[in-house]
């Protein structure tokens, strides 16, 4: 059967071409599709990568069926790391001056920030915890989906985890564009995806207590439902 290759950014190169159709056995799975890929040409460049099928982020384990669109995606480059999950103060400043390129006419930031107060109480510090392996992995993603779909050159996340006092910055958007319109889009949906796909929680102290805050449900197609956790058919 027949899939449709689409590869990005330095992985054109490798590929030799932008889009190709690739002969693979019924049934085949990603893995091994990027093994039948990495026949004949340096294998190392496909190491880590992300895979999507039909504009979805696939696993290695998953199968294909005919006429399949797979993409692969490399990591992403930027002026600086493009994804970044730190237990350090966010410089926001010198974050938005390498993001910024001659061919740019539009910079939008999103700076989220520690506010003294919650839910009518008042807040003594945040702290943050994540599941960092697969929370870097879903930025990574998200920030080369935004590329992607918006058109903008460069996208840049940067998190914080453990203690953060009031005034510092928890996270930090930074979207280079030629034009302003696709880089609010971009930084908007790349604030309001990240809150629902990226596993990393928030606890609220305040002075007269602490409480995990609630985060929103996970999208169709990732939350699982607990419909049978009891046992139930």
């Amino acid at each position: 059967m027949q899939v449709s290759v689409l590869v990005f950014g330095v992985l054109k190169a490798w590929l030799g071409a932008e889009q190709a159709s690739v002969e693979v056995p019924e049934g085949a799975t990603v893995a091994q599709l990027l093994a039948r890929l990495g026949e004949g040409r340096a294998a190392e460049a496909l190491r880590g990568i992300a895979v999507s099928v039909n504009a979805e982020f696939a696993l290695p384990s998953d199968a294909l069926k005919a006429g399949d669109e797979v993409g692969l995606l490399p990591p992403v480059s930027g002026g600086v790391d493009a994804v970044v999950l730190t237990r350090e103060r966010i410089d926001a400043e010198k974050l938005v001056a390498a993001a910024k390129s001659g061919a740019d006419g539009a910079v939008v930031v999103f700076e989220g920030i520690v506010r003294d107060n919650s839910r009518g109480r008042q807040t003594l510090y945040l702290e943050y915890e994540g599941y960092e392996e697969l929370a870097l992995k879903q930025m990574r993603a998200l920030v080369g989906e935004a590329t992607e779909r918006f058109g903008v050159r460069d996208a840049q996340i940067a998190h914080r985890l453990g203690r953060l006092e009031i005034g510092e910055t928890s996270v930090l958007i930074v979207v280079a564009s030629a034009h302003r319109a696709q880089a609010f889009e971009a930084c908007r949906w790349l604030i309001d995806t990240l809150k629902k796909t990226v596993p990393i929680w928030k606890k609220e102290i305040f002075v007269d207590g602490a409480v995990w805050a609630a985060g929103e449900p996970f999208p169709e197609g990732m939350a699982v439902d607990g419909a049978g956790a009891n046992g139930d058919a």
